[in-house]
């Protein structure tokens, strides 16, 4: 699964403010007199977005810009219509509004409303970041690093991104947002952009979509480099997936001593997938001396996170009484937290160990698992 930190990126944020009465036909805002949920309910159907019609109609730049983004989204009465939507946007930017010039740079570069032209995207971007907009700010970087509509410059890219960043970092949610649209092609620009600037987690997300083929031909050596940058950079999943290339000699020739060392600093930072594997590899003596306390040790701490592979393994550790004392309550205690999340083979395992056991003592196991389970159900 790819990461990305947050939810699909605002275009825009409005301060909700009681809204003045203009010299105008148009009156009070109807928000301005609901004080209330009941009161919101209460308005006549299209209430709101014909006040703001008429206000927009007067010229009112912020008006303007709220119906350009009701047109643009379907919302709050008006059926979606991105020429509608493109009109209200260039009215209000024309009057300066920074948010509209965003958003109509936005229709531009999307071909939303009006022909497709990365050179006036790249215009009214231009105009809203010289009113301090970030968000146009990130989409100027983009276009320079790729020559969308200026002269491809990944320098100049570089030096905007980075000045975006140092106020509001939410790159990684463009190309969200795009993959959202349905837009693959897009989104696999921006998360290659990004990582191409620093950014941690789209430097995972390169590497994996690399490693599957998720838009884009399956590359192993190019998955095993954009997951060593990001793993360098301290992210977990990357060290842990580094780990496992070099264990498979996927893009990379296999290296057991590599794979123990990624999987290490996964890890140690509390990844289950990781202690899991390095607990294999301490108990099949790949890549480091056999060490059956070391295995034990490991999976131990990816058990109780509830790995249920971890928790298999530690069963079987005490069903054979390697690196613990020979315990098959324990070991059907672990057997049975793995089976309860469907994993077959330790449901055969859970039922072979209790045939060399007590009922006495299956019920002392059982009685261990339910408070697991309470505990982990109150956590």
């Amino acid at each position: 699964m790819l990461r990305m930190n947050g939810a699909v990126i605002a275009l825009l944020a409005l301060v909700a403010t009681p809204i003045p009465a203009f010299a105008t036909n148009c009156g009070d805002s109807p928000l301005n007199n609901a004080h209330s949920v009941a009161g919101l309910n209460a308005l006549p159907n299209n209430a709101w977005i014909e006040y703001q019609r008429c206000m927009a109609d007067h010229k009112d730049a912020e008006a303007q810009l709220k119906m350009g983004i009701a047109y643009r989204d379907g919302s709050d009465g008006p059926a979606k219509d991105y020429k509608e939507a493109f009109k209200w946007f260039r009215l209000s930017a024309e009057q300066g509004n920074q948010y509209a010039q965003f958003n109509l740079g936005l229709m531009y570069d999307k071909g939303h409303g009006v022909k497709q032209n990365y050179a006036k995207a790249v215009d009214w971007y231009l105009k809203a970041v010289k009113q301090g907009s970030i968000t146009a700010q990130y989409r100027l970087a983009y276009h320079y690093f790729y020559g969308f509509g200026v002269p491809k410059n990944p320098s100049k890219a570089s030096g905007l991104y980075k000045q975006a960043k140092a106020k509001a970092e939410f790159a990684n949610e463009f190309a969200l947002a795009a993959y959202q649209e349905g837009s693959d092609a897009e989104a696999v620009r921006w998360v290659r952009f990004i990582a191409e600037q620093g950014g941690v987690v789209a430097q995972y997300n390169l590497g994996l979509m690399y490693r599957e083929g998720i838009n884009m031909p399956q590359d192993g050596a190019q998955a095993v480099s954009w997951y060593r940058k990001a793993a360098e950079q301290g992210l977990a999943d990357a060290q842990y997936s580094l780990g496992v290339m070099y264990n498979n000699g996927q893009g990379t020739p296999q290296d057991y001593a590599q794979a123990i060392q990624w999987y290490h600093k996964a890890a140690e930072q509390g990844l289950a997938d990781a202690q899991t594997n390095l607990g294999v590899m301490y108990g099949t003596g790949q890549g480091v001396t056999r060490d059956y306390t070391q295995a034990v040790r490991w999976y131990r701490k990816a058990a109780e996170q509830g790995a249920a592979q971890a928790q298999l393994n530690l069963g079987v550790m005490y069903g054979t009484g390697r690196g613990v004392p020979q315990d098959y309550v324990e070991a059907h205690f672990w057997f049975n937290l793995a089976a309860t999340q469907g994993l077959k083979n330790a449901i055969s395992a859970r039922d072979i160990i209790a045939a060399k056991m007590t009922p006495a003592d299956i019920s002392k196991a059982q009685a261990r698992a339910r408070e697991w389970f309470e505990a982990h159900q109150k956590n």
